[in-house]
C-alpha cells in the first residue's frame, strides 16, 4: 500500500486566530489548552464529527493537536480522507508550550500540559 505522508506543522506556526482541533481527553484540556479551541475528545469525533465540518466551513484548515502528536495524526489521517484541510500539530500540546505559545484554563489556574 501507498500512503501520503501526513500534513503536519511545527506548533510555532500555527497562525494566530487558526482552528485548533483540540482532540485530548477532558483532564488534559483542564490542565491547559488553546484559546479558542475546539475540544473534542478522540472518543467523542465521530459522533461529533458534525461540530469540525461546521466549524472549517469553507475550506478553513483544521490544525489538529493531542499531548504529542498521535491521536493527533489519526484523526487528522480521518480528516484528509474526508476531503477536509487538516494539519497535524508536530509535537502536539508539549511543543505547542516549548515554543511559548500560549495556553489558557477555563478554572483560571495556570495552565500546563498533562
Amino acid at each position: 500500500m501507498n500512503f501520503a505522508p501526513l500534513p503536519s506543522v511545527d506548533a510555532a506556526s500555527v497562525p494566530a486566530g487558526g482552528l485548533v482541533l483540540d482532540v485530548r481527553e477532558d483532564d488534559e484540556w483542564a490542565a491547559g489548552h488553546v484559546e479558542g479551541a475546539l475540544h473534542i475528545p478522540i472518543g467523542d469525533f465521530v459522533a461529533r464529527f458534525g461540530e469540525v465540518t461546521e466549524a472549517v466551513g469553507d475550506g478553513r484548515r483544521a490544525y489538529v493537536m493531542c499531548r504529542v502528536g498521535g491521536r493527533s495524526a489519526q484523526v487528522t489521517q480521518y480528516l484528509v480522507q474526508q476531503g477536509i484541510d487538516a494539519v497535524n500539530i508536530d509535537g502536539g500540546m508539549q511543543a505547542w508550550d516549548a515554543a511559548g505559545r500560549p495556553m489558557v484554563t477555563d478554572s483560571g489556574n495556570p495552565a500546563f500540559v498533562l
